[in-house]
């Protein structure tokens, strides 16, 4: 496991091939796709395709992205996800023995048309105070650079914080790192990649024949603690080991 921690600590992601066996991405897609059903007969199927010049720069008219907050608000099945020891057994080598979860979400980017995401960090939508955030992305389907996979720039994360790398504005220093230069991280269904927070990455259209599932959650070091003030979903639940800072009022504080 120390390779794994060294790899991420050099480059700020890890790619972990085979985390969830076939019979478990079969009922993950199974309950994902249930989720995509009920947003859509509820009218909540949202398209979360980012506006701005970025965005434009490589998105098509059309393109667009489903996505909601929360999955295992909706099925146990992703809970249990975020719960397996193999999932988790990497997270701890990243994090340590304290893993909270932040927030997960699901991406489907429909074929052909399955809009981009230009290059940026994640920490200006939730910054926590000793930047432990780390992101770990659930393939439930394969994920090609045609598809629109995950695309990185090894090392970047030692960059720091970088002020307005949200990539939904022009930014000179992400124009140092156009998209079409990162690493494409290809997987194959029930491989997870973490990576780092402050992590350049992004991803190009989905111009395949095929959809490209995913689901991303957030985790934190439970000695870490979400910036006072950020109003993004907080779910605070421990994964495992301890939260350190959870209080009687967080504990019942609505996001």
């Amino acid at each position: 496991m120390s390779d794994i921690r060294a790899f991420f600590d050099e480059h700020g992601y890890y790619h972990a091939k085979g985390v969830f066996q076939p019979e478990e991405v079969a009922a993950l897609e199974t309950d994902f796709d249930g989720i995509v059903h009920q947003l859509a007969v509820s009218g909540e199927a949202i398209d979360a395709t980012w506006d701005g010049g970025e965005t434009d720069k490589i998105a098509q008219t059309g393109d667009m992205i489903l996505h909601t907050h929360n999955v295992q608000k909706f099925s146990r099945t992703w809970l249990n996800a975020f719960l397996n020891q193999r999932f988790l057994d990497v997270a701890e080598v990243i994090l340590g023995p304290d893993i909270i979860l932040h927030h997960s979400k699901l991406f489907q980017k429909p074929s052909e048309h399955g809009s981009p995401f230009p290059m940026h960090q994640d920490w200006p939508y939730f910054p926590t105070n000793h930047d432990s955030m780390i992101a770990g992305i659930v393939h439930v389907s394969d994920a090609t650079d045609e598809m629109g996979c995950l695309r990185v720039y090894p090392g970047s994360h030692k960059l720091g914080r970088i002020e307005g790398a949200d990539g939904r504005r022009k930014n000179d220093t992400l124009d140092r790192y156009p998209i079409e230069n990162a690493t494409p991280v290809e997987c194959q269904a029930g491989d997870v990649v973490f990576f780092h927070y402050f992590t350049l990455h992004g991803s190009m259209p989905n111009r395949s024949q095929a959809t490209r599932k995913t689901v991303l959650c957030q985790l934190y070091e439970g000695h870490d603690q979400v910036e006072d003030g950020n109003r993004h979903p907080d779910e605070r639940m421990v994964l495992r080991g301890w939260n350190h800072t959870i209080s009687r009022h967080k504990a019942g504080e609505a996001a």
